[in-house]
């Protein structure tokens, strides 16, 4: 994934701030000329989606790793400084706009999920268990409650 950023007022000590943010998702973020960029992608239909967007002072965020954490991490950034905003991204060679940005960002992270999943696996055994369990108890419940009754 690949996301534009308007760096405009940004200072050094808070792009590095952002540059150690995105470390964890093995994210980086480049800042380089459009011309360079245009260049880069010149010829790439993957790409192509990004000449759109390469106006103004740009930087580049490219991400590796989990996406969603990234996303998070530059949402949280450009909260706090108030001084940088997302024109776009490209995911898979589709253009992105602010708001598919942020669905992807609102999704939950790779290990709640895989906690979800998890839970759900470990629920249906013990739901099993439970029913099976269930079915001498209430035979047993059923045959005191004869006897007591003192019927025949």
């Amino acid at each position: 994934m690949t996301l534009v950023l308007d760096y405009q007022g940004l200072s050094i000590k808070e792009m590095s701030d952002l540059r150690a943010r995105l470390e964890p998702s093995k994210g980086v973020c480049k800042i380089t000329k459009n011309t360079l960029m245009r260049k880069a992608i010149d010829g790439n239909t993957t790409w192509s989606g990004l000449d759109s967007l390469l106006t103004g002072t740009n930087a580049f965020v490219l991400v590796k790793g989990d996406v969603g954490s990234a996303l998070k991490a530059i949402q949280a950034f450009q909260k706090e400084t108030k001084k940088s905003e997302t024109k776009g991204g490209l995911f898979e060679g589709k253009l992105l706009s602010n708001a598919e940005i942020k669905a992807i960002a609102d999704l939950p992270s790779k290990e709640a999920l895989m906690a979800q999943i998890a839970g759900s696996l470990h629920a249906l055994p013990t739901k099993i268990a439970v029913g099976v369990n269930e079915v001498p108890s209430g035979l047993a419940r059923a045959l005191k409650q004869h006897a007591d009754s003192g019927e025949s």
